[in-house]
């Protein structure tokens, strides 16, 4: 089990009664209630990402698939199916786009 630090947090009385009506442990549901709050930002960030691509992605998408994995960590070779998911392209200023076949 990970540590745990104890925090002060300032809540209204209303959330409050709206905690304590559905759960005796505060803190269980103020946990709960982060952690997926957390995962909502960390996937908003990641598709804020693809819509506005760092500049270097567009070196990335120059190198090709071949020369990529050239140069990528050698003993990962069976994490990635060259043959499974979409086929895209980079397209400055977008970003990834599907090729229609």
């Amino acid at each position: 089990m990970a540590p745990t630090e104890r925090v002060t947090v300032t809540l209204s009385a209303e959330l409050l009664e709206g905690i304590d009506h559905l759960e005796r442990n505060r803190s269980k549901f103020i946990t709960e209630a982060v952690k997926r709050e957390l995962a909502f930002r960390r996937r908003r960030g990641f598709l804020d990402s693809i819509k506005s691509p760092h500049l270097q992605a567009g070196e990335f998408a120059e190198l090709g698939f071949a020369e990529w994995a050239a140069k990528a960590a050698t003993g990962d070779e069976d994490l990635l199916d060259p043959q499974a998911g979409k086929a895209v392209k980079w397209v400055p200023g977008k970003g990834w786009v599907e090729v229609k076949s």
